[in-house]
């Protein structure tokens, strides 16, 4: 074995075993021990990075932007429990189902309240996939159609703020920023912000929302019978639509708009929202005890997931530096034909590629770390690329076979939809990520203008 790439072959391996279905933050702290154990016992590998270990687990503990992540997942929790989406669902039915393709209209505005609610991927395209799958296949809906729209809708939770994915990427490309410019000699770094992130997700946000509604509206023209009015709705009732659709809209606002202004923090602004939920919940009369306990189990399990995946990276990370994986990296990219371009194109495609095995949190803290210094000492902009990561991601979440939102569909919609439909159905979905990608790659201004534009 050459010992100059066994950080190379220590990633290999990881990707394998998790592709054998082994825990992740087992497999990531178990791997990276296992080699650092072999590299001290031949001489290849200095003891000394391991005994960094007690000091980063202590910066996690004290890292007050991660206490954002438990309170948005409590938020998510929260309003998909106490049945608020599913009231929400049922009112846009109303108001758009009478619209040819109005029903998929209705999943995708509702879904990007639920992505910016929630943040998480699963959570969104499983609540969408029970409560809208069933009524779009009922009203004559393709099944094609209806698979994509729905896993297509779930993956907003990567890009539309508050979500979890662009807490956990700001605050490791905040780190990487720095690293970066330390690296340069700049002494006195800038910094980024996950609140700079949400506010440049914005726009990119919207625009793909608005790229998925005008998709089906151009597909209901051209093929009505796929995507059919509805006509056994009731009539609208308005009252009960914005009784339904103010409350989460106000949550939002009151969650993104704090953080944009400057009056909280990512952190305080989580705050706000996990209580300003449950007071939504208990309004609508929702919340018992019983809802409670459910809540707070949930919460939990997912946070705790996080966290040790979090800490299996930070084994990972100190052992890939100690065998000079950072080193090979940066050599790599450095020779790269292309300059700047050449190295953002590959790490794009590698984290393309990496989300059919790994979820967006192990990629955020296992390859971001390692490539963010690097692309950002190259000139990149902290903000843009984090949203090109993010889209990227989503767009790779997406993607068969082995994209995690098919699966997550798979597992809820109904045995009379093949898969080769949900396939099917996401392609076109593809088509509209990778468009905004190319946008956000010919125009960067669209993710970085917003910010710059607060900030001044």
């Amino acid at each position: 074995m050459d010992m100059n790439y066994t950080s190379i072959y220590m990633f290999l391996t990881v990707c394998l075993v998790l592709m054998l279905g082994y825990p992740v933050a087992f497999t990531l702290a178990g791997t990276a021990l296992f080699f650092a154990a072999g590299g001290i016992l031949f001489g290849h590998f200095d003891p000394a990075f391991l005994a960094a270990l007690p000091g980063r687990l202590y910066g996690t503990m004290t890292n007050t932007t991660l206490i954002a992540v438990p309170l948005f997942i409590m938020m998510g929790v929260v309003l998909e429990k106490s049945r608020v989406a599913e009231n929400l669902l049922d009112n846009m039915a109303r108001c758009f189902g009478g619209l040819k393709g109005g029903l998929g209209i209705s999943v995708v505005i509702v879904g990007m309240l639920l992505a910016a609610s929630t943040g998480i991927v699963g959570a969104t395209v499983v609540t969408m996939g029970l409560l809208s799958l069933p009524s779009m296949l009922q009203r004559g809906y393709h099944p094609s159609l209806a698979t994509g729209t729905i896993c297509a809708t779930g993956t907003l939770g990567q890009i539309i703020p508050p979500s979890i994915a662009l807490v956990l990427l700001g605050d490791i490309l905040s780190s990487a920023y720095q690293q970066a410019q330390l690296n340069m000699g700049i002494f006195s770094p800038k910094t980024v912000s996950v609140g700079d992130l949400f506010v440049g997700a914005l726009i990119p946000g919207l625009i793909l929302v608005t790229m998925y509604i005008a998709y089906l509206l151009l597909y209901a023209k051209a093929r009505p019978e796929h995507a059919p009015a509805a006509d056994d709705l009731e009539a609208v009732d308005f009252r009960a639509l914005l009784s339904g659709l103010i409350p989460p809209i106000l949550l939002i606002v009151a969650v993104l708009g704090s953080i944009m202004v400057g009056a909280a923090t990512p952190t305080e602004a989580a705050g706000v929202g996990a209580v300003g939920a449950l007071i939504l919940a208990k309004t609508k009369r929702a919340l018992d005890w019983k809802l409670l306990h459910e809540i707070v189990i949930s919460t939990t399990a997912v946070t705790c997931m996080v966290f040790m995946i979090l800490i299996g990276a930070s084994v990972f990370s100190l052992v890939f530096r100690g065998f000079g994986g950072e080193e090979l990296i940066h050599s790599f990219f450095v020779d790269m034909p292309g300059g700047v371009f050449g190295a953002t194109l590959v790490v794009m495609l590698v984290i393309f590629f990496l989300g059919f095995i790994l979820d967006f949190i192990e990629i955020t803290f296992v390859v971001v770390p390692i490539v963010g210094p690097i692309l950002l000492a190259m000139g990149l902009d902290p903000i843009w690329l984090g949203i090109m990561i993010a889209v990227n991601l989503q767009t790779s979440f997406l993607t068969p076979p082995f994209g995690f939102a098919l699966f997550y569909l798979r597992g809820v919609a109904p045995a009379s939809v093949a898969t080769g439909d949900i396939y099917r159905g996401v392609m076109p979905f593809i088509g509209i990520q990778l468009a905004l990608l190319a946008m956000l790659a010919l125009w960067p201004e669209l993710a970085t203008w917003l910010p710059s534009a607060i900030k001044n």
